[in-house]
């Protein structure tokens, strides 16, 4: 009888798996389609991820405490530092706004954290130097295009 329910709860598992992974592929290609910056496959990769991968802001925080940086950058990284959290603090009240079915305040707010990190990219060309975060920075505007993308399609 234990290997019967087993077997059962085994197969529902999967059939739930599956489910997910069909509702997120269907969901990034309709939110693809309607957005031209936001890439299909990163936003399943995105959304079928560890959620445990290191943040933006972490990895701002190892570059300066490792002091592997060009000289005249700290300045920009901690400002690069201060817009994640503010950016964070964006995508928290985006979140409340959706789960209060507030979603063109939920919009706003998802754009202004989308803004945060070309900004940071912003204040390593004003000093005319390369910055260290270019990828990281990219990776974050895609990750905050997700939600959006699927907000406008409320």
């Amino acid at each position: 009888m234990k290997f019967f329910v087993s077997v059962v709860m085994f197969f529902l598992l999967l059939n739930c798996f599956a489910a997910a992974q069909t509702l997120i592929r269907d969901s990034c290609k309709t939110a693809a389609a309607k957005d031209p910056n936001l890439k299909y496959d990163f936003c399943v990769q995105s959304l079928e991820q560890d959620p445990q991968s290191k943040t933006a802001t972490r990895i701002v925080e190892i570059i300066l405490k490792s002091k592997k940086y060009q000289p005249g950058t700290e300045p920009a990284l901690r400002t690069c530092v201060e817009l994640y959290d503010d950016a964070n603090d964006s995508l928290k009240e985006a979140l409340m706004n959706v789960k209060s079915d507030d979603y063109r305040s939920a919009n706003v707010h998802l754009s202004a954290a989308l803004d945060e990190p070309n900004t940071c990219e912003d204040g390593f060309k004003e000093k005319h130097t390369k910055s260290p975060v270019t990828n990281e920075n990219n990776i974050l505007f895609q990750k905050i295009l997700i939600p959006l993308a699927f907000t406008n399609m409320l």
